[in-house]
């Protein structure tokens, strides 16, 4: 490759802007040799398009952020006016989008959360939630769960129960960060059965507490994003929030990729009625169009804050031109009547992905919530034994998820996957027609699984 071919008078090919994306820069959560990006140049409702002009069904919403599809008219013009109007301001002004955002957030967030932190991501997000949690109590411990995912950045990764944690060791106990079983009455942990188990997962968590020193909060995803679509019991949050009033320790719940609709309420907290004491969220808030973020705590934290230093912040917090999009996604999701939709369509997507289950012997289980689901892949249905295990993903090797993921993505379908299962939350406009489509692909993509058995 020349040095030439950056001169903006010179067009590149598709093979030139690929080849220049791997040299110049790193793709994410891989090993390079592997990377080989798709050129993409548009995008608009559910799909998106490649320079060769093959359109795909966006079956996953990109990473579970796209909520309101692509080439939104009203996100995009609220960019484009905050643009003219206002591009950046320092935090320590006060700006309209600011507080337009801000009261709009009151209709829409759980009773009692009324103060906000406005950042530039989900992780920032609970970079930001630790530390109220350390300063508000006092403490230093935060208690998280295996099957998590919260973020990439020093803290954040470190409370993450992934394997992505794995390469920034010593990061837990090191941070002050420790870790439960999830809930997944799947494939329970701690090899119990629900109901007959009591919510064993939420006892053992209230055992931690109580055989450690400080703890300041525990964090969940309420419903695990990445790591498998978990969806816990009706039981597990009223239990939860209760050992933590009981036993002094804040609740924060992750809702970056739970929240906006996803799961057929604005946030996932709502199917239980908790009240969690921080909230965190991003992706959804503006469809994905800016990046924004979110750390928002109940008003008996603020108040601390009165008397109390808030020792936290940063350049582009409450940056004008992620807030205003993020109110006009906000309204297009009332005007769309998204929440509803995400029920009664996921309900319909539902369906049709369970209906896959006895037509594949690779499918373990189906789960989900809402518009937000996931097919856990297995070698064996009876035994649970997945194909893939989190060592093999560390490793760089093919996983059968991602061998199926490719052969949707050559019928025309996009979808998430990791390590043994797929993550399915497409955005909330999606069609039933369109529905159709991608499950039919899944359905024919998954020869590949059931051959691997």
């Amino acid at each position: 490759m020349s040095d030439a071919l950056l001169s903006p008078d010179q067009p590149m090919t598709t093979q030139e802007v690929v080849e220049w994306t791997k040299k110049l820069n790193y793709g994410t959560w891989r090993y390079q040799k592997s990377w080989n990006p798709m050129h993409i140049v548009d995008a608009e409702g559910c799909y998106f398009t490649d320079a060769n002009g093959k359109r795909y069904l966006d079956f996953s919403a990109q990473l579970m952020c796209s909520n309101l599809g692509h080439k939104n008219a009203a996100v995009i013009k609220a960019i484009a006016d905050q643009a003219q109007k206002l591009a950046y301001i320092m935090p320590s002004y006060a700006t309209d989008a600011r507080v337009e955002l801000s009261r709009l957030l009151l209709e829409v967030l759980p009773e009692g959360i009324t103060k906000f932190f406005f950042t530039t991501s989900g992780t920032e997000a609970n970079e930001a939630a630790f530390k109220i949690a350390r300063m508000y109590t006092g403490k230093t411990k935060i208690i998280a769960r295996y099957r998590s995912y919260h973020g990439s950045t020093m803290a954040s990764i470190a409370a993450t129960g992934d394997p992505r944690r794995w390469a920034m060791e010593p990061g837990g106990k090191g941070q002050g960060f420790l870790f439960a079983p999830e809930v997944n009455c799947y494939k329970c942990p701690i090899k119990h059965t629900y109901p007959e188990c009591g919510i064993a997962c939420a006892d053992y968590l209230e055992h931690m507490i109580e055989n450690e020193s400080d703890v300041a909060a525990v964090i969940v995803e309420p419903v695990v994003g990445t790591n498998g679509v978990l969806v816990p019991p009706k039981e597990y949050f009223p239990k939860l929030r209760e050992i933590c009033d009981r036993r002094g320790v804040l609740l924060i719940a992750d809702e970056v990729m739970s929240g906006w609709g996803r799961t057929g309420e604005w946030f996932a907290v709502d199917h239980w009625g908790v009240k969690p004491d921080i909230l965190v969220t991003a992706k959804g808030i503006t469809s994905a169009y800016v990046p924004l973020g979110l750390c928002a705590t109940t008003g008996k934290i603020a108040e601390y804050f009165e008397d109390h230093f808030f020792a936290h912040g940063h350049t582009y917090e409450a940056h004008p031109i992620t807030l205003a999009p993020a109110v006009a996604a906000i309204r297009e999701m009332q005007r769309l009547n998204l929440i509803n939709r995400a029920k009664e369509v996921g309900a319909y997507l539902g369906e049709k992905l369970k209906a896959l289950k006895p037509k594949h012997p690779s499918i373990g289980e189906v789960r989900g919530l809402g518009m937000f689901w996931a097919i856990e892949l297995v070698r064996d249905q009876e035994k649970k034994t997945p194909f893939n295990t989190k060592q093999d993903k560390v490793d760089g090797k093919a996983t059968v998820v991602d061998q199926v993921a490719a052969e949707m993505l050559k019928r025309g379908v996009s979808i998430q996957a990791w390590i043994s299962h797929f993550v399915i939350a497409p955005p909330l406009i999606i069609e039933k027609a369109e529905i159709d489509t991608a499950v039919d692909a899944l359905d024919q993509a998954l020869a590949i699984a059931d051959k691997a058995l």
